[in-house]
């Protein structure tokens, strides 16, 4: 760890390659006060960097949702990407964050923001992958996740984070490292931090994408994997009792791609044959 706190830390910044986390955000800029900033995860881990262009899409198609112009391409992340973990050790585990922002408002209020005012840069930071015998302890929060209507949940938005922070802190405070959070009607939806899985009785099972949450990158993946190698994949509609009832749970997300979940409430699980089988194919395709 650095003295200032922080762990070794590059960042790409108008033209230039800049250590640690330069203050290149000013109390003016539109996106620390007004929160107009979008941003992507990717992974580096074992020397592979699994579906970093499809993650390198999404941050160009977050960017117009929250009217900002995506002014970089997919290559040019993705040769930015390259060029930055030349400045690590080989494998190290990075965390890979591109991100868009505005820096002025378009209104006399500056309430909404300046397209022209788009700015971007790409964060590599080293941060370890959890083991692969971690798990997690999760509750049912009692924050629920937005609509369209009221939030951009379709994008991967700076924005959306502070909600499921504080359904993190709630869960936190009684016990659990992390929470699952419902939509509107009462139906789950995700973990605070992932998407969620779940197998009974021989098949898995997982929220339908139905606009309240990201569906993520590494989700697609899991559930293709899965259902190409046999197993029956149903994406539909759930409540939190159909967790509690499960045979295994656990998440999947780009942080710590495919994590176990060893307790629901007073429960405790095990690591399942369903989670180990995804686990192995996610890693067989990252590495193939």
């Amino acid at each position: 760890m650095a003295a200032n706190g922080w762990s070794k830390t590059w960042t790409f910044y108008e033209g230039d390659w800049h250590e640690g986390n330069i203050g290149i955000v000013g109390p003016r800029t539109h996106a620390l006060w007004l929160a107009s900033s979008v941003f992507d995860g990717a992974r580096a881990f074992e020397g592979v960097t699994p579906d970093l262009d499809l993650h390198c899409e999404r941050i160009n198609n977050s960017a117009p949702k929250l009217s900002l112009k995506p002014l970089t391409t997919k290559e040019t992340w993705l040769g930015l990407v390259a060029d930055g973990m030349k400045r690590f050790d080989k494998d190290t585990p990075l965390y890979i964050r591109p991100m868009y922002w505005a820096e002025h408002g378009a209104t006399l209020t500056g309430v909404s923001p300046d397209p022209e005012s788009t700015r971007w840069c790409l964060c590599l930071y080293e941060t370890p992958m959890p083991p692969e015998t971690a798990g997690l302890s999760i509750t049912l929060s009692p924050f629920r996740r937005p609509t369209i209507e009221c939030m951009p949940v379709d994008a991967k938005a700076g924005c959306l984070y502070p909600n499921n922070g504080r359904a993190l802190v709630e869960a936190n405070a009684r016990g659990f490292d992390n929470c699952l959070l419902s939509d509107m009607l009462g139906n789950v939806a995700e973990l605070a931090t992932a998407n969620i899985f779940f197998a009974k009785d021989g098949v898995v099972y997982t929220p339908a994408a139905n606009g309240t949450f990201l569906s993520g990158i590494t989700r697609h993946r899991t559930i293709k994997l899965m259902r190409d190698a046999g197993v029956t994949v149903v994406e539909g509609s759930f409540r939190y009792s159909d967790f509690e009832a499960a045979d295994e749970v656990f998440s999947t997300g780009n942080y710590s791609k495919l994590m176990p979940i060893v307790r629901i409430d007073d429960r405790s699980l095990q690591p399942g044959p369903f989670y180990r089988k995804a686990r192995k194919l996610y890693w067989d395709f990252a590495h193939s």
